[in-house]
């Protein structure tokens, strides 16, 4: 569709009051397809803001069940979700935030068999995970197929947002983290998080991907979160010339 609806312009007009968005901002955010890996902390409340911010077609892939210990920081679900597939709980509760948008649940674990039919059609690509397997996984494929990677991170008291443009010549995340340099077992399960942590960095993961799709931000970012001081801190990011993933081009 070439132009909003009346309902959508009564939705999105706090969007369309502001000069970075209006109605061809919306309806590019309309048009676009994001995908969203893992349904957890990060996922959560980068799924509520891209569903609310009008995102047309939301694919996300998450292969695990409602846990109790999840609704610390997993917002998206509730205790009657308990035992359910997380991708398909989170369908339900984003389609009553949003019936007018696609949401596609994949109740599945992202490998690299299936990587390319799942996200091949998706614009910008977040990286909610919590496993370096999956985050080099798609770090890869993203930059391989020339796809935005957005991605989050948190552990303890501590946070990361990235963006990896490879639609020009962007670092990549194994520039910043060699896979020699990664410890398998760190994770929230056995070092813990601060809540609201993961909330701040994928709420920015959603504000990032917003700005991708409306034309505002292009090439690589990243920072860091201090939850104690509530501080982020940016930091330049340069291709590595011996980088396993993109160091050959």
């Amino acid at each position: 569709m070439t132009e909003l609806s009346d309902k959508e312009r009564l939705r999105y007009s706090r969007h369309l009051l502001l000069k970075e968005v209006g109605e061809q901002g919306q309806l590019a955010l309309k048009q676009a397809h994001v995908a969203v890996v893992g349904c957890g902390g990060l996922g959560s409340p980068a799924l509520f803001y891209l569903a609310a911010s009008g995102i047309g077609k939301l694919t996300f892939i998450d292969h695990d069940e409602v846990e109790l210990s999840n609704l610390q920081r997993q917002i998206l679900y509730k205790v009657n979700h308990l035992g359910q597939q997380k991708a398909k709980a989170a369908a339900k509760v984003l389609a009553s935030l949003n019936n007018d948008i696609t949401l596609t649940p994949i109740n599945a674990r992202l490998t690299q068999e299936n990587i390319a039919e799942l996200l091949s059609e998706a614009d910008v690509i977040l990286d909610c995970s919590d496993n370096f397997t999956t985050r080099y996984l798609l770090n890869k494929y993203c930059y391989q197929t020339n796809k935005v990677l957005i991605a989050g991170a948190a552990i303890a008291t501590q946070g990361q947002l990235m963006c990896f443009d490879f639609r020009a010549k962007s670092p990549c995340y194994a520039c910043i983290f060699p896979t020699d340099s990664q410890a398998p077992t760190e994770n929230c399960g056995n070092f813990g998080v601060l809540s609201p942590i993961l909330g701040i960095i994928g709420a920015q993961q959603a504000l990032l991907t917003v700005n991708v799709l409306l034309g505002h931000h292009q090439g690589s970012m990243f920072c860091t979160l201090d939850g104690m001081s509530v501080q982020q801190m940016p930091y330049r990011l340069t291709k590595n010339p011996e980088c396993e993933c993109c160091g050959l081009t």
